[in-house]
């Protein structure tokens, strides 16, 4: 017998997302905001949507871009309120009756949806204002917005029979259905293999700080006395680096290839199917197909050959980075196990290039790291500057609110910090809004960064290792480009682009990290304030390139096998079993080039929830796309500082036409406007040791 569902309890104190709020930026009222409001918020949000549309398309007046596009853009504020809201929540500091509500609600957003852009009075006002968009002298930024809309719609089906729109609906909804239960199980299984451990003398090898933090992880889930390894969202644990005894290695990472297989295994078949069926609906051969004809790349072919002249080299690197880890051990037949590769990168880092990457972490304190890393950097490109805003309350007391300024003295908008990994939190590292920037609506921007660092005992500092400060300023990248948008409509604002693109600008934020007046700034002792030795920094640098191959392979593995799921026709769908997945990703991986037997993706099926949980099916190629953008610019910024440009200077160019602009403008326009030229990728090829790669064109 099915148990019902464990729904939020009711509740009759004002629902504070009826109406804006009054708080500074309009952030969400937390402290009055109740599990009990969500539910009829997301109901009253969805009936005054739809009653906004009926009202746009019982206009007599004939269809124009104000009285069509400009109020579908008005339409749906409240629902918009509820959702930044609700969502950012489930993600970062759910409870069992929020994931009850968002299996519930999820459909019937999906739905919600689909009656909107399968509304056919709707697209008609839109086709006809699109059909006459040469002749309405409308700006730049406006005719975009028409071209998107036209662009979403016809994409959703709007073009459909009446029985392939009916079809489109019940796939949407068992997609919503289905990639909430994805969630959920991943959210439950890497709980579940958390590895719970009787003694510090166990975890041998992990520095003091990170054995602390395994107690304080223990006691919080109801361990006390003992130690636990949660797990992170990637296949790869960073205790791998560190943990001396190999058993251990090889059990966390067998726990963390093996979660949700079982479980996720039939529902990522299922979904790759239906995702499938819905392609061939819409008039292409393939779910990668459909995705990717919204994205930059345009086809799968220009995918794939990226992709492609990828993977022979990487391998080559990874094979030659393995030989030294087997030499290293003193392997007799020269094969790593997985489980001890990161261990042995360590020591080979340490005995060839003479750095332990332990020995930074005092460096690396994490307030530090914030205020007099990224935000320095940010206010030395930038000019703007972060206050402390403890007046404003967030969702959990961990997460912190900032204001953000810019040189005048002017307010950008609100940034919320959320840094420590906690059991109601979602593994990973994101941002999200809470408040969309919109001259429409006379809206700054309100943004949250989460991450999960280890949360150190009461009263220590919280030491990160150097690829956490890389991610902390990762996700910060994606943080300004939704603090400085700067644009009319809210649908074209901040990280409304392409998905191929919208990791461009958190990947250049990374280059801040070791930008030698930003590296001395905040890499500073813990206990004695001493900076971090320049030897030390070179070394690491140089140690670095050792562990590229490696890098590489893993994350061409993951976004191939996003790839594999995604361009299989619908008439050749997997079966639903948890052996069938296994079976199709190790042939995937085969296929591909990329069957390393130490080297796992990245991501696996059964945790792979970029793609089957967020937005990123068909997409994950978009990180090393973008970083095609991204080390073309870091190469200007560096050669604009070698010929005396200020990086201020080049800031500001940077945020004037990229960060700016949004979705207002084509994406792949706007890079050439701001290089004057295409992208290359000899710079890419360079920073990944893959010089030797023959590149033919210069196009990302």
């Amino acid at each position: 017998m099915t148990e019902p569902t464990q729904q939020p309890e009711a509740t009759s104190s004002p629902n504070p997302f009826l109406q804006a709020s009054d708080l500074p930026f309009e952030l969400p009222p937390f402290q009055r905001i109740e599990e009990g409001h969500y539910l009829p918020a997301f109901e009253a949000g969805m009936a005054e949507q739809l009653a906004e549309i009926a009202a746009i398309t019982a206009n007599p007046a004939p269809a124009d871009f104000e009285n069509t596009l400009v109020a579908l853009e008005r339409s749906g504020t409240l629902l918009r309120r509820v959702e930044l809201v609700f969502f950012n929540k489930t993600s970062s500091d759910s409870t069992p009756s929020l994931r009850e509500l968002e299996a519930e609600i999820s459909p019937r957003l999906a739905a919600h949806s689909d009656a909107i852009r399968l509304d056919p009075a709707l697209f008609a006002r839109i086709d006809a204002v699109h059909a006459r968009r040469d002749e309405l002298d409308l700006d730049p930024e406006s005719l975009r917005l028409l071209e998107r809309h036209h662009s979403r719609f016809v994409r959703s089906g709007a073009r459909l029979d009446e029985s392939g729109q009916a079809r489109l609906r019940e796939l949407n909804a068992e997609l919503a259905t289905l990639t909430t239960t994805f969630e959920r199980q991943v959210f439950e299984e890497t709980r579940a293999a958390a590895l719970v451990l009787d003694t510090a003398e166990q975890l041998a090898g992990l520095p003091e700080d990170k054995i602390a933090a395994a107690a304080e992880n223990a006691k919080a889930l109801g361990h006390d006395g003992r130690y636990v390894i949660s797990l992170k969202n990637f296949s790869n644990q960073t205790e791998l680096a560190s943990l001396t005894d190999p058993e251990l290695r090889a059990r966390l990472l067998d726990a963390s290839l093996r979660r949700g297989i079982t479980v996720n295994g039939p529902v990522a078949a299922r979904m790759a199917a239906l995702r499938a069926e819905r392609a061939e609906l819409l008039g292409f051969p393939s779910h990668a197909a459909w995705e990717v004809s919204d994205q930059t790349a345009g086809t799968t072919e220009a995918v794939e050959s990226m992709l492609g002249r990828l993977v022979a080299p990487a391998m080559a690197n990874a094979d030659r980075e393995g030989a030294a880890l087997a030499a290293a051990e003193g392997a007799a037949d020269g094969v790593v196990a997985a489980s001890d590769w990161q261990f042995l990168s360590e020591r080979v880092r340490k005995e060839q290039y003479d750095v332990d990457t332990a020995e930074m972490r005092p460096y690396l304190e994490l307030e530090s790291v914030l205020r007099r890393g990224v935000f320095h950097a940010a206010g030395l490109v930038y000019g703007v500057t972060f206050v402390d805003r403890p007046d404003l309350v967030a969702y959990h007391p961990d997460a912190r609110v900032f204001e953000v300024r810019n040189a005048d003295g002017s307010s950008v908008g609100l940034f919320v910090g959320d840094f420590f990994a906690r059991e109601s939190k979602r593994g990973g590292a994101w941002m999200n809004e809470l408040v969309a920037q919109s001259g429409l609506f006379g809206q700054k921007p309100v943004v949250v960064n989460n991450l999960n660092i280890a949360k150190p005992p009461a009263g220590e500092p919280a030491l990160l290792t150097w690829d956490e400060v890389r991610t902390l300023f990762h996700e910060f990248g994606h943080a300004l480009h939704g603090l400085f948008s700067d644009v009319r409509y809210p649908s074209l604002a901040g990280t409304e682009v392409p998905r191929d693109f919208v990791e461009y600008p958190s990947q250049v934020n990374e280059m801040w990290q070791e930008w030698p007046e930003v590296l001395a700034n905040y890499a500073r002792h813990v206990e004695t304030g001493e900076p971090l030795p320049a030897e030390l920094v070179e070394r690491a640098r140089e140690a670095q390139n050792f562990g590229e191959g490696f890098r590489t392979v893993e994350y061409l593995a993951a976004a191939l096998l996003d790839w594999a799921w995604h361009i299989r026709p619908a008439k050749d769908p997997i079966a639903e079993t948890p052996e069938a997945a296994e079976a199709f990703e190790a042939e995937a991986l085969t296929r591909y080039g990329l069957a390393h037997p130490s080297i796992p993706p990245r991501y696996r099926t059964g945790y792979f929830a970029h793609i089957f949980a967020g937005g990123y099916a068909a997409g994950y190629y978009g990180y090393i796309w973008s970083e095609v953008l991204d080390a073309d610019t870091v190469e200007w910024f560096k050669s604009n500082a070698a010929a005396g440009v200020s990086v201020r200077e080049s800031g500001e160019i940077f945020r004037r036409e990229l960060l700016s602009r949004g979705g207002s403008v084509d994406s792949m326009g706007a890079f050439a406007a701001f290089r004057g030229r295409a992208p290359e990728i000899q710079p890419l090829l360079a920073r990944r040791g893959l010089d030797g790669v023959a590149a033919p064109g210069s196009e990302a």
